[in-house]
């Protein structure tokens, strides 16, 4: 049988602001629109943030949420995914707040602290829309994304314990697989372990093809065959990279929070276009794509009937 690849599609975000794409989802009904769209298209979860639907800046209300979630959870069966990162100007009560609200099903969980600088975007934009963002970018030259130890304890009492929600565990660098490996030692960490191999963030471990092999050999000494793990390559190095993870017996990550294009030079004019993308090269190299079904199953995920949007 042909091995099933688990899509994930991250729709928006918090790095990208509207004035890099005309497509970038920030309105509610934007969002939800992109996600179902996307889920049709094949991704069988789909990585969640909100925006302030006036001027696109990230937000963290669980109201803004709650006015694209129900609607997506009513389309569709994907797997909703509810980041935990947010945005780097946000405390930690505020990026569990939208998780804990809807006692989701799947997080994020990023597993160090690291400087994560989009600020040379800033240097590249002639003009913004918003006011917000050009400081928004900038501040990433002096700002550390924080994820302490008692952060991610946090995360997984809060969460994880209370909820029973299950995590995408973001690995910006080799140490944040040894943090898990802290975790997992500890016995914090329970269920199949999900990686997201995050590669191409400046700040964290750069997009080489070289390093994802690395990556995976790291994890594989230290958690053995007892994980499942995908990946998140930046910008330019997101289907290169995707290719490549598929090839060595990964899962994919594609969308607009990821990356803005859909080939050099050219803006993806959805996530489903980027989702359609690399369907049609897992399917031309012979994988099959994995059901939101199929992939509760591999990820041992409690169910969508246990997520607060009914």
């Amino acid at each position: 049988m042909a091995r099933k690849i688990i899509i994930t599609c991250a729709v928006t975000g918090s790095v990208h602001t509207p004035s890099m794409s005309p497509y970038l989802p920030i309105t509610p009904l934007q969002i939800a629109d992109q996600a179902i769209e996307a889920a049709e298209a094949g991704a069988a979860v789909l990585h969640l943030h909100a925006r302030n639907p006036e001027d696109g800046r990230p937000s963290f209300d669980p109201a803004v949420y709650r006015r694209f979630l129900p609607r997506i959870h009513a389309a569709t069966d994907a797997v909703i995914n509810i980041t935990t990162g947010g945005s780097h100007t946000m405390t930690l009560d505020q990026r569990l707040a939208a998780a804990i609200d809807i006692s989701a099903e799947m997080s994020s969980c990023n597993m160090g602290s690291m400087n994560f600088g989009f600020f040379p975007i800033a240097e590249k934009m002639k003009e913004f829309k918003y006011d917000w963002e050009r400081p928004h970018l900038e501040g990433t030259r002096n700002a550390i994304f924080r994820n302490t130890f008692q952060d991610i304890e946090q995360v997984f009492e809060r969460l994880g314990d209370v909820h029973g929600t299950r995590f995408e565990f973001e690995c910006y660098d080799v140490g944040h697989l040894y943090n898990l490996k802290h975790f997992v030692d500890r016995g914090l960490v329970r269920g199949p372990i999900f990686l997201q191999f995050v590669l191409g963030i400046l700040g964290g471990i750069g997009a080489d093809p070289e390093n994802l092999t690395y990556m995976k050999h790291v994890a594989d000494k230290l958690f053995g065959d007892k994980y499942l793990w995908s990946v998140l390559g930046a910008g330019r190095s997101q289907m290169p990279l995707a290719t490549q993870a598929a090839l060595m017996g990964g899962n994919v990550r594609v969308g607009l929070e990821d990356s803005l294009a859909m080939s050099p030079g050219q803006l993806a004019k959805s996530n489903a276009e980027q989702v359609r993308k690399i369907r049609s090269i897992l399917e031309a190299l012979g994988f099959e794509i994995a059901t939101p079904a199929e992939a509760r199953e591999m990820l041992g995920l409690k169910g969508r009937d246990k997520v607060t949007l009914g």
